[in-house]
């Protein structure tokens, strides 16, 4: 027979971080609903129009995402499936149209909110992850510069491209 602390369900702590966690979550993928349908979409896709600093923007707001969920005691190996989950939203929203479509279906911090869940869910949940924060803000210190490093080279290129035309 299993003791009640196997088969009890564990869930997230309700406290102020998470409850942030959650309000901008909702924010950044789902906030708004497409009239007449089921399909929605937050503030994630539309900020990846503007060139670099709508994506560098989202990026950090995910970043700290990451950050304020790791204080709840996720492992290495989650906090970096979850910087995965956002790389992978950025690396193919930064691409021009196709990544627009690809933020408004990948939603990539509701992927992270639930994989949070399913961890403390299913009891894995060890206390603090204060170890791998560093990293975090390290590794989005990084994507964020080189997002906007590539912005300003597109820019570069295109302003010199236009101007060798006159």
């Amino acid at each position: 027979m299993k003791s009640s602390a196997t088969t009890k369900r564990r869930t997230l702590p309700d406290t102020p971080d998470l409850k942030w966690v959650n309000k901008i979550t909702h924010l950044m993928d789902s906030k708004f609903r497409v009239p007449g349908t089921q399909f929605r979409f937050g503030i994630d896709p539309i900020l990846g129009l503007v060139p670099g600093l709508g994506d560098a923007t989202s990026l950090a707001i995910s970043g700290s995402l990451i950050y304020y969920m790791a204080k709840f005691g996720a492992s290495k190996k989650l906090v970096y499936m979850m910087i995965g989950n956002v790389v992978l939203d950025a690396t193919i929203g930064s691409i021009p149209i196709l990544g627009n479509i690809f933020d408004f279906t990948y939603k990539a911090n509701q992927r992270n909110i639930r994989m949070l869940r399913r961890y403390h869910e299913e009891g894995k949940y060890r206390g603090s992850g204060k170890g791998v924060l560093l990293t975090i803000v390290a590794v989005f210190i990084g994507l964020v510069s080189l997002v906007l490093y590539g912005t300003w080279e597109l820019i570069d290129y295109l302003v010199s491209a236009v101007g060798s035309m006159a």
